[in-house]
């Protein structure tokens, strides 16, 4: 539907082309009759150009659709002839715009069907559509409403022709309209240096457009490209892609294709990028990663693998809530109404402890992690320190951590006394540059309060008050878990941004994993790696491309995220095949390098002031000691 146009600027496509080809090209636009006829003073020519060029059947199709030729029915009544259908999920048909000023932009992998399918989604949502398109697509009365018509020949008079097309385009956004434009200009195809078929650079006055329309722009993307015949043609010839456009066109017949659209990434988030390479590359990139929706193979949330044993029954609420009565006040750690957070040790709090490991091996399988055991406690459970939240109206544990004091374990017990060294092999300098520290794991909250950030804010303010009564543990380390419900992509993409990003490279060459991950390279499919690596180094956008990948659409994980705004860095990743082949990213935290404000929420204004001080007065006795 949409014939290829060569890249370069929106107002002036391709390379020039003489113009005697010119002017045949243009007066396509004079046959009322056969929009689909080639004017040649040889009937018997046009008739074998028409046949083999696909236009013949383009004409018949157009003849036999007959009387449904008016507005909204012209895009469903050819589609219905060609048998094509298509599939959008009802959540992203909604992130559609139903009114005011919007552009979509699209990947043009076809050259036609996909115009057609995307028009009809459209007009289905809202009437005031219009797409930009090559001039020769007026020559169909039911388009001219639709089409605002570029000259895609690149003849001299192009730029001058088209700059009206471009200002129409602003004016029908700016006037509340929506605008479609596929900004490669011209269709997918193979790439051989890049050995892959995608769109052809975009056109950088795609931004120019974004900028002046000020609107929000949302990306589409269709999932497949044009035959073998069609790639080899581009290969002798451009010319002999685009008069194959038409045969590509009706072999799409009898076939379902899916559709993607994205989120609407708003008009200030893009004007406020400075280059409009910079801008249009963003667009590409998160137009191709609707492409990567994740299909791998992965445990079901919920489900139970071959093997696993029954998890233990719970523990009686009475028995609890009379072992956790009888906890010392002292080790009380925040009161929040019906809720407490308390610490312990293993030998205060037996049948609650049995109870927590019940309870991580169920919320650990409801992931697709676990044991596989009946309950999920080790020995290092034993000499751990376990900060836990209690509701006491409902004599329930709603979540809890494991903390391991490190100057002590390894005092009394070594490295092998540490649960992270079961991971990762440890050089005894690494524990010598971290000083006192606490090693962080295990965490869980029961699936039943999961739909609230508050349970895992709890925790951490019972770790913040842990920390200010133990100020001499600035530092805090620990296993952070991808699981097997993230795509291989995903987790490929956290990893390897991490590391790119947020390591420590003299610290992580002193520690290595037991079970490597190797993180390649990843490179999306349409994408320059120079623009996938400038975006995904903010976090927030990193998210954004996961929840854009993942089929339930889930950014990184929650906790992953609660370490990086801690100001934590990545030392090291590891796979656990014992714990359902989760990828462990092994993170460090310095508290005396994050944020105020930040820390402030967990361990109170005073609280983060004392402990602070705390180290400013050890840091100038160190200094003093060196005098």
């Amino acid at each position: 539907m949409f014939p290829e146009r060569k890249p370069g600027r929106l107002l002036s496509y391709g390379k020039t082309i003489p113009s005697s080809e010119g002017r045949i090209a243009m007066s396509l636009l004079c046959h009322e009759n056969d929009p689909f006829g080639i004017p040649s003073p040889i009937a018997l020519v046009s008739r074998m150009l028409e046949s083999l060029s696909g236009l013949s059947r383009c004409s018949r199709i157009y003849t036999e659709i007959g009387e449904q030729r008016e507005g909204l029915d012209f895009f469903t009544t050819v589609l219905e002839h060609l048998g094509v259908t298509y599939g959008v999920a009802d959540e992203e048909a909604a992130r559609i715009p139903l009114c005011g000023p919007a552009v979509v932009v699209a990947n043009h992998p076809f050259g036609g069907i996909e115009g057609l399918m995307l028009l009809d989604l459209l007009k289905r949502l809202r009437p005031d559509v219009k797409v930009i398109a090559n001039a020769i697509l007026c020559r169909i009365p039911e388009l001219r409403d639709t089409v605002i018509p570029v000259n895609p020949f690149g003849s001299r008079e192009a730029g001058r022709t088209n700059i009206a097309p471009m200002r129409e385009g602003i004016r029908w956004v700016r006037g509340g309209g929506l605008l479609v434009i596929f900004p490669a200009g011209e269709v997918s195809h193979l790439n051989l240096r890049r050995r892959e078929i995608s769109d052809p650079k975009w056109n950088d006055n795609l931004a120019r457009l974004v900028r002046k329309s000020e609107a929000p722009v949302v990306p589409v993307f269709f999932k497949g490209h044009n035959g073998p015949l069609f790639q080899l043609a581009g290969l002798l010839h451009p010319r002999l892609r685009t008069a194959l456009l038409v045969r590509e066109l009706l072999n799409k017949a009898g076939r379902h294709f899916p559709i993607r659209i994205g989120k609407a990434i708003p008009w200030k988030k893009l004007n406020a990028m400075a280059r409009d390479d910079e801008m249009v590359g963003y667009l590409r990139l998160k137009t191709y990663l609707l492409g990567c929706s994740a299909t791998a193979e992965r445990s079901e949330p919920g489900s139970v693998p071959v093997g696993d044993e029954p998890v233990i029954p719970a523990r009686q609420p009475e028995i609890l809530a009379g072992e956790i009565g009888r906890l010392p006040q002292s080790q009380l750690l925040v009161d929040s109404g019906e809720m407490r957070v308390y610490q312990a040790r293993a030998g205060q709090i037996p049948y609650a402890l049995l109870e927590i490991g019940r309870l991580r091996e169920l919320t650990f399988r409801e992931v697709g992690e676990g044991t596989g055991k009946r309950y999920d406690l080790d020995v290092f459970d034993q000499h751990y320190t376990h900060i836990f939240i209690w509701n006491r109206e409902k004599s329930e544990i709603v979540g809890a951590y494991r903390v391991g004091k490190t100057d002590e374990i390894l005092r009394q017990m070594g490295k092998k006394g540490l649960y992270t060294h079961t991971l990762f092999r440890f050089r005894t300098r690494v524990f010598e540059q971290f000083g006192p520290a606490l090693e962080m794991g295990r965490s869980f909250v029961r699936g039943e309060y999961q739909r609230s950030y508050a349970p895992l804010l709890l925790l951490w303010k019972g770790i913040g008050q842990f920390v200010a009564e133990n100020p001499r543990y600035r530092k805090l380390f620990g296993p952070v878990s991808i699981t097997r419900d993230y795509s291989d992509l995903s987790r490929q993409l956290i990893a390897g941004t991490l590391q790119e990003t947020l390591s420590i490279p003299e610290m992580s060459r002193m520690i290595k994993p037991r079970m490597p991950m190797h993180v390649r390279r990843v490179r999306i499919k349409g994408c320059a790696r120079a623009s996938t690596r400038a975006v995904m180094s903010d976090m927030e956008e990193l998210s954004s491309m996961i929840a854009d990948i993942e089929i339930d659409r889930k950014g990184i994980p929650v906790l992953l995220r609660h370490y990086l705004n801690l100001g934590g860095k990545l030392l090291a990743f590891n796979l656990d095949p014992n714990f359902g082949d989760v990828l462990d990213g092994l993170i460090l935290v310095d508290l005396m390098e994050t944020d105020a404000k930040t820390l402030g929420r967990y361990m109170g204004k005073q609280g983060v002031a004392a402990f602070r001080a705390y180290h400013e007065n050890l840091s100038a006795q160190s200094l003093a000691d060196c005098a």
